[in-house]
């Protein structure tokens, strides 16, 4: 006999790990969103572009999309048949996500909090700080590289990182407005 799980409001608090000062966002989520569809709130959230592959980590578990053209024959639990509160259960339970094996993003996901379910305008990204790395930055140490550029403009690479980036990057931006608009669009 299966016991039927109430449905809930989880708070979690997603960060992205080895960057300093962090990057962040705490957001409301409904208990039984799949991973699937959480992966496209982690993108609006964050800011990536859904340009690489993913997966999300539970123990030594893995959950993402099969990818018949990766050369590694892992093996991978199909993020659609599978919802966040199967994998965190109570407060303070974390899994890691990790996005673009090349850069290897790798971001902890805490449930911070178990609320009542409301039934409110869901996901809704609540707070955060700084701004997501650019796209195919080079990881951690491309990014800090790009960062370390930014601040100098008599940087002999400036110009050409700026080019790049197509205008100006602005790592202390957070615009939870913006955010809270895509995620009503897109999800």
């Amino acid at each position: 006999m299966s016991v039927k799980t109430l449905r809930s409001t989880y708070q979690i608090k997603v960060t992205l790990n080895g960057v300093k000062p962090p990057i962040w966002r705490r957001i409301l989520i409904p208990s039984d969103i799949t991973l699937g569809d959480l992966h496209a709130v982690l993108q609006i959230v964050m800011g990536w572009t859904n340009s690489h592959l993913h997966q999300f980590i539970s123990g030594r578990t893995l959950y993402g999309i099969k990818d018949d053209d990766f050369m590694f024959d892992l093996d991978i639990k199909d993020e659609n048949r599978y919802r966040i509160n199967d994998l965190l259960k109570k407060e303070k339970d974390w899994i890691k996500y990790e996005y673009d094996f090349g850069d290897g993003w790798e971001h902890k996901i805490l449930l911070e909090k178990v609320l009542p379910f409301k039934k409110e305008k869901l996901p809704i990204c609540i707070k955060g700080k700084r701004a997501c790395p650019p796209e195919d930055c080079g990881g951690i140490w491309g990014y800090q590289n790009l960062l370390e550029i930014l601040r100098n403009p008599e940087h002999e690479e400036y110009e050409d990182f700026i080019d790049w980036l197509g205008g100006k990057f602005e790592p202390e931006a957070f615009d939870i407005e913006k955010i809270n608009h895509i995620l009503t669009k897109y999800i």
